[in-house]
């Protein structure tokens, strides 16, 4: 289900958002910066304006997505605005979009009374507005606005086994992507080009001991690498799967799941797929 009318939302401005002041404020303004979801871009109009290195996308009204990643993005009032299965959609392109040790910051209303669908007096269209609580860091808070850092959860736990043992040496881990509860990196050790783990942030081994929402966290996540690896590799197939217990062959005692691109020609027979698990009952 998708909110085709959240762009309706967007607000004519002749000055910085509150958020964005604050931001500027506190020089947190570093480096490339994006505004995603710019709105009618009055933001970055402004901090240009200030010599911020910036640029905008929206998909309605600045829709050419950025090329490269930013140091900093900030994304401000949009969330509220979208729907659950959109915010984590959000989220994740955020993640792919930002540096290797840099910051975002959304930025939510909190003065949202009705939460649900209304019907917008000057558009006359159905829109949407939520209230929206992050598990990253809250860096300013009042009765209208919070505004919360985030960093990429391979970035923030490197060297923290106590969090997951793929945290445990401090090698950088090339993360892929991010939602609330689940996380992406590349396999250290890839059987092909693009071979992918997506691993929930909950620390258990089992893939059964994660709850409904937990486990649909991670196959939506797997929706989005899948398209991710398709627009980079081309591959021709896929091989999903995921190793409970030892006995399964499974290593690392954090669940996670293999999204393993397959190529024609890389194997001589690939007939059976996952079947080769147990080698001799791979033909059939």
């Amino acid at each position: 289900m998708k909110n085709p009318y959240s762009h309706f939302t967007a607000k004519e401005r002749d000055k910085l958002s509150f958020p964005a002041r604050i931001l500027k404020e506190r020089d947190l303004l570093n480096g490339e910066v994006l505004d995603f979801g710019c709105g009618l871009g009055k933001d970055v109009e402004v901090l240009k304006n200030h010599k911020i290195d910036i640029e905008g996308y929206d998909p309605y009204y600045f829709s050419n997505y950025p090329n490269g990643k930013f140091d900093t993005i900030i994304c401000l009032y949009v969330l509220n605005v979208l729907l659950p299965q959109e915010q984590a959609t959000v989220i994740n392109e955020i993640s792919k979009l930002l540096n290797y040790g840099g910051k975002a910051y959304f930025a939510v209303r909190r003065d949202i009374e009705k939460p649900g669908f209304r019907f917008h007096k000057i558009h006359k269209k159905e829109t949407y507005q939520c209230n929206v609580i992050l598990p990253f860091r809250s860096v300013y808070k009042n009765e209208n606005v919070e505004i919360y850092e985030y960093q990429h959860y391979a970035y923030l736990n490197k060297g923290k086994e106590e969090i997951s043992p793929f945290f445990a040496d401090d090698e950088t881990k090339k993360q892929k992507g991010e939602m609330a509860t689940v996380f992406v990196i590349e396999d250290k050790f890839p059987v092909s080009k693009g071979h992918t783990l997506i691993i929930p942030k909950k620390k258990v081994s089992n893939y059964f001991e994660l709850n409904f929402q937990e486990q649909s966290a991670c196959w939506f996540m797997v929706n989005k690498i899948q398209a991710d690896l398709v627009k980079e590799y081309s591959p021709s197939g896929f091989n999903i799967g995921i190793n409970i217990n030892e006995t399964a062959g499974q290593t690392v005692p954090h669940c996670h799941i293999h999204i393993i691109p397959r190529y024609d020609k890389d194997v001589e027979n690939p007939r059976g797929g996952v079947r080769g698990v147990i080698p001799e009952k791979k033909d059939y």
